[in-house]
C-alpha cells in the first residue's frame, strides 16, 4: 500500500484508539480509489508503451493520457518501471487468497492446480498479452520483473507448500517446488502468448503433466513415514 494510505483512519478513533465504523469505511473507499488508480494508470501505461516503447514513453506522457498531474503519478510509482510490478503483485495476493480457500486435505500441488486455474481464468488476458509484450521487447526490464515474480510470486507459491508439509517455506523442498511451478507457470505463459488458446486450461494441463509423474504422492508418502522432506537428512 502506498505511504500516503497508510495514515488514513487516525483522524476520528475512538477513545480506545480503534477506528471509529465511520472512519473504517472512509478507510476502505479511500484503499478502493487507490486500487482503481493504480489499475488505471498500469492500463495506460502498458497501452503507450506496447505502441511506443518502453524507453520512449515518459512519466508525463503517462500521466497525460491518464488525465492527471505528473505528482499525482509519483504518489502511486517511484518510476514507470515499477508499473510492471503491478501484474505480479496483483497475481500474488489474489493467489494467496484463492490458496488459502483450498481445502486443508486437498493434495498441495492439485491445491496450486486448481488455485492458478481459478484466478487465471479472471484475469484480464487483453491486458496480460500487452504486459508480456512489453516485456518481452524491453530487455532492461527483465531482470526487475524476475526479481518480483521470484520475490513475491514463487514465494507465495513456497509458503503453501511449507504450510502444507510442515516446513519452512525457504527450506529446500518448498523453495523447490516453488521454483518447478514457477517454471511450469512461465513454459504455460510463452505457449499461450505463442499459440493462443485459454491460459487457465494450458496452466492446468501442465501442472497435470506433474501430477501424472506422482509428485503429490511422493509428498504425501513422506509426510506420513515421518521422513524428513527438508533434504538435510543426510
Amino acid at each position: 500500500m502506498p505511504e500516503h494510505l497508510s495514515d488514513a483512519g487516525r483522524e476520528g478513533e475512538t477513545s480506545g484508539g480503534r477506528p471509529s465504523t465511520t472512519e473504517s469505511f472512509a478507510l476502505q473507499l479511500r484503499v478502493k480509489r487507490s486500487e482503481l488508480m493504480i489499475e488505471e494508470l498500469e492500463a495506460v501505461a502498458l497501452r503507450l508503451f506496447e505502441e511506443r516503447g518502453f524507453r520512449d514513453v515518459t512519466v508525463d506522457e503517462i500521466a497525460s493520457e491518464a488525465r492527471i498531474s505528473t505528482r499525482t503519478f509519483y504518489r502511486y510509482f517511484p518510476n514507470k518501471e515499477d508499473v510492471l510490478q503491478v501484474q505480479i503483485d496483483r497475481r500474488s495476493r489474489d493467489l494467496r487468497a484463492a490458496l488459502t480457500a483450498r481445502p486443508a486435505d486437498e493434495a498441495p500441488l492439485h491445491a496450486l492446480r486448481l488455485a492458478l486455474a481459478e484466478h487465471l481464468a479472471a484475469e484480464d488476458p487483453v491486458l496480460l498479452r500487452r504486459w508480456i509484450s512489453v516485456i518481452a521487447a524491453t530487455p532492461a526490464v527483465l531482470n526487475s520483473v524476475l526479481g518480483g515474480i521470484q520475490r513475491k510470486t514463487q514465494r507465495v507459491i513456497a509458503e503453501f507448500f511449507g504450510s502444507r508439509l510442515g516446513l519452512p517455506s525457504d527450506a529446500l523442498v518448498p523453495t523447490m517446488l516453488a521454483a518447478a511451478s514457477g517454471g511450469v507457470i512461465q513454459a504455460a505463459h510463452v505457449d499461450w502468448y505463442v499459440n493462443g488458446g485459454d491460459l487457465a486450461t494450458k496452466v492446468s494441463e501442465a501442472f497435470g503433466v506433474l501430477e501424472q509423474f506422482g509428485i503429490d504422492r511422493g509428498l504425501s508418502a513422506g509426510l506420513t513415514s515421518g521422513e524428513p522432506l527438508d533434504g538435510d537428512s543426510a
